[in-house]
């Protein structure tokens, strides 16, 4: 690969090992058309974990405490593969754009989303998650130019409707302040993947992911100094199950393999696999949680399924 140094604005070679596995190597190329679909859909599968997990990690940590801490800890996994594949620092143009990653998917989403599981169950916080690919796919038309299809929209607004039917009748219809969280992680999530999805198409996924984590751990660290010295800690398995996992699976692995398949097929088209995510939130819930479903969980499994394909055979 060839690499551009703001500096200099000279063009110089960056050595890749030999061993290093491809997804590492610096490229700018996106997956194709069938792996970007399965490396969408790996992270929809990470992160339909981390509300479980984060409801886990509440169980030893504070709600502050636990998303400074998962922000450390995922600067830390990212860091040391930037470090280990000696990854040169991204050009300046790059920097606004991994800002608006970490100030949304870092530090944005697992807060606001941390503080509504305070108050609401996962089922009802999955909401943010069943309206996340339309919001989404709004913020790509307009940030890229990008116009899909009336097909796709008429798809993707009716896949909204049914997971949105779906949550909203699973939370008995109330409201409540940890849906003013959910709103404004919906709003500053879209805007994170959007920007994470173009920088895919311009550096490897799991680079946009690390300087992103980079970019973020003054403000995690000293988050979590402030944090621990105000939220006690009570240790047990399940806290720190669910620690490890929204910090490697959800923040780093769930959203390198998410960008590289955004990178694939596009962020409006991927985001749609999102749909199917509140779904296998609510069955990880029951799983995990002891959470009950009811009869409405199939039905909206089907309609969202439906939707899926649709949006996936509508060209742009």
């Amino acid at each position: 690969m060839r690499a551009q140094s703001s500096a200099t604005g000279r063009t110089a070679k960056a050595v890749t090992p030999p061993h290093a596995p491809s997804s590492a190597r610096p490229s700018g190329r996106g997956a194709g058309t069938g792996a970007g679909t399965a490396l969408a859909l790996s992270g929809v599968f990470c992160f339909s974990l981390t509300f479980p997990s984060t409801v886990w990690g509440l169980e030893s940590f504070g709600p502050w405490s636990l998303v400074a801490l998962r922000g450390v800890l995922a600067a830390a996994v990212a860091g040391a593969f930037l470090l280990m594949w000696r990854v040169p620092l991204p050009d300046r143009r790059h920097w606004a754009g991994l800002a608006v990653v970490g100030g949304g998917v870092v530090i944005g989403f697992p807060l606001l989303t941390t503080l509504a599981l305070g108050t609401s169950s996962t089922a009802h916080a999955a909401v943010v998650v069943g309206l996340l690919p339309l919001t989404t796919a709004l913020f790509a038309a307009l940030r890229t130019g990008r116009r899909p299809s009336r097909p796709f929209w008429a798809a993707a607004v009716a896949g909204a409707a049914v997971v949105a039917a779906f949550t909203w009748q699973q939370s008995g219809g109330a409201l409540s302040v940890g849906d003013l969280y959910l709103f404004g992680a919906l709003l500053v999530c879209a805007a994170g993947y959007t920007e994470g999805g173009r920088l895919a198409s311009r550096m490897p996924g799991w680079q946009v992911v690390g300087w992103a984590l980079v970019l973020c751990l003054p403000v995690t660290v000293a988050g979590s100094a402030v944090a621990l010295a105000l939220e006690p800690v009570h240790w047990s398995a399940h806290g720190a199950v669910g620690l490890a996992w929204v910090a490697a699976g959800s923040t780093f692995l769930g959203l390198y393999v998410w960008y590289r398949g955004m990178a694939g097929i596009g962020v409006a088209r991927a985001s749609q696999l999102q749909l199917a995510q509140p779904l296998m939130t609510l069955a990880w819930s029951y799983g995990l949680l002891g959470e009950e479903l009811t009869w409405a969980a199939p039905l909206a499994a089907a309609g969202v399924l439906i939707c899926i394909a649709v949006t996936q055979r509508a060209r742009d």
